[in-house]
């Protein structure tokens, strides 16, 4: 029996309408997280896209990336590296404002996380306008890496987050 990887995860990722804010469809990754066939699916997707061996680090985007991040690390060997938001890092810090769909935001990462030209995946669970995944992969570059890709569970195509990122290989397993 063949699984169709990608109806699977759409059916594990429900709608939370008006959450956190009127007007907002808030995707929940918790049916797929707690199913694992779905979970580890996923994780399984994203490391056959990109290659095993190819990565240094993975970083994880607050705070649901870092569900997928460490999973997918342990699978390349790599490392995982945590984006935040600002003030829950300790040590010096490099900050990347950005635009939310629905507000505005500070990403953070320790300035030494990352040695001069690993390569790094972005991990996270949804694209949206892709300015999340715009500022962690600024703060990669600026910290030293190599950002090789971006890879998430969701992305939303009619906020065109793709745009954003051109220049990055990007890799959703679920389009709607």
């Amino acid at each position: 029996m063949s699984l169709d990887l990608a109806a699977l995860l759409r059916d594990r990722i429900r709608d939370a309408p008006d959450y956190p804010r009127a007007g907002i469809v808030f995707k929940d990754i918790n049916p797929l997280l707690a199913d694992h066939v779905a979970f580890a699916g996923a994780v399984d997707a994203i490391v056959a896209h990109h290659g095993r061996g190819t990565i240094d680090k993975v970083a994880g985007i607050e705070a649901r990336g870092f569900l997928l991040a460490a999973p997918v690390a342990y699978h390349f060997g790599a490392g995982v590296v945590p984006v935040r938001k600002k003030g829950k890092l300790p040590g010096p810090t490099l900050d990347a404002e950005y635009a939310l769909e629905y507000g505005e935001a500070v990403l953070e990462v320790q300035a030494d996380a990352f040695a001069p030209g690993e390569r790094v995946l972005v991990v996270d669970d949804v694209l949206a306008t892709g300015g999340t995944a715009r500022a962690a992969a600024s703060l990669i570059a600026r910290a030293g890496g190599e950002v090789v890709g971006v890879s998430v569970l969701l992305e939303l195509l009619f906020l065109d987050g793709r745009a954003r990122l051109a220049d990055l290989d990007v890799h959703a397993l679920v389009q709607v």
